[in-house]
């Protein structure tokens, strides 16, 4: 199975301080063809405007991973957690049996612009948790960088899912496969530029889910950068 969902048909939200485009189900963007994609529930592409933000808010049982692509991302929360996530860094909070949390913009200069993503876990009512690591450019180019795994192989951010996700740039001749073993699936979402992935073109913004697929293949890229997730 191959199926490609165009950036364009995602969700769209614009609440004025925040612009948010939707991959899945999410708020008051419902589509039942979209509710998730296995233990992966939400992608969510957000702008948000200079001096704002998200306010203190509750989640439960949910890995909650945060991808800055430009700006910087304000985040307390209330295990006494106080960070600020910039390009590169990747945050995951474990919300476990319930955290309360806020996410701003305390750049005055221009938006932040980053992806929320929710995976459900495989464990319930744990103690909420807490990781935050950075994975500079050289270490994704040309390459699939892991950068979440449940048992945080390869110095990446640890999950409580067995999922895992890969970050890549390519540029030109640079191409990167990955197999995937059988019963596995996988969603690559392509967070800027064009790729092709197993032959099929993709621009900034479009995803493709894949099942009984032996291999993916990353090549002919043109400042992209890919999150590639590999999911039970």
């Amino acid at each position: 199975m191959l199926e490609i969902r165009r950036a364009a048909e995602r969700g769209h939200a614009q609440h004025g301080w925040l612009d948010s485009w939707h991959s899945f189900s999410f708020a008051d963007y419902y589509d039942p063809a979209h509710m998730g994609f296995g233990p992966l529930r939400v992608i969510n592409e957000d702008r948000i405007q200079p001096g704002t933000g998200f306010g203190t808010h509750g989640h439960r049982d949910m890995e909650i991973i945060s991808y800055v692509l430009a700006g910087a991302l304000g985040h307390r929360d209330s295990m006494g957690t106080g960070s600020t996530i910039v390009p590169g860094d990747v945050q995951r909070m474990s919300a476990g049996r319930g955290v309360q949390h806020s996410e701003q913009n305390h750049n005055k200069a221009g938006a932040t612009h980053f992806l929320q993503i929710w995976i459900e876990p495989n464990v319930r009512g744990i103690a909420p948790g807490y990781e935050q690591k950075h994975f500079d450019a050289a270490s994704k180019r040309g390459r699939l960088r892991l950068v979440a795994s449940p048992d945080g192989a390869e110095g990446s951010v640890t999950i409580h899912q067995d999922a895992r996700i890969y970050a890549g740039l390519f540029d030109g001749a640079e191409r990167a496969a990955l197999p995937l073993a059988p019963g596995r699936r996988a969603y690559l979402h392509l967070v800027r530029g064009t790729l092709t992935v197993n032959g099929t073109p993709l621009a900034a913004g479009d995803a493709l889910k894949m099942s009984g697929v032996a291999e993916l293949m990353l090549e002919k890229g043109a400042d992209a950068e890919a999150l590639l997730f590999d999911l039970p």
